[in-house]
């Protein structure tokens, strides 16, 4: 065999195990950091963005534990997966409500939220404090599981 081949074969090996990497981290759940207690936790609403504190506020509902924050771009396909995803969980899930934000329009608004990928789905509990972030199409037994001990 040629270097020539070897080194294509290297590339095709590291190409997939990448893949297969990102793949593995696509609709999981990242929880936040309980290191700081939750009496000295800041609400991330206060950290928000004024337009999208505003928006989260025009689109509150008194009965939400949980709110869902879907951050999405025009042309990403994901997205309408989510989209859907997500709004029929909240329709089906007392405590939660369903909020998607287009990034296409305020792309500002990502970096105060530490979002590099669309779709990313952001959880708050009724105070603002973050509770997870998905990274991809949220997988929805993971979302129930993880979402039971916050509307229980």
């Amino acid at each position: 065999m040629t270097p020539g081949l070897w080194a294509l074969l290297a590339a095709v090996a590291i190409a997939l195990c990448l893949g297969l990497m990102w793949r593995a981290r696509q609709g999981r759940i990242r929880v936040r950091n309980k290191s700081t207690p939750a009496d000295v936790e800041e609400s991330v609403f206060d950290q928000l963005p004024e337009g999208l504190r505003r928006h989260l506020t025009e689109a509150a509902d008194g009965d939400a534990r949980v709110t869902l924050l879907q951050l999405s771009t025009t042309f990403c396909a994901p997205c309408r997966h989510t989209r859907v995803l997500l709004a029929h969980f909240a329709e089906r899930t007392e405590g939660v409500r369903h909020v998607e934000v287009d990034l296409t329009h305020h792309p500002e608004w990502a970096t105060p939220l530490g979002v590099h990928t669309t779709p990313t789905t952001l959880a708050f509990d009724d105070s603002g404090r973050e509770l997870f972030r998905v990274g991809g199409v949220p997988r929805r037994d993971e979302l129930t599981r993880t979402l039971r001990s916050h509307l229980g």
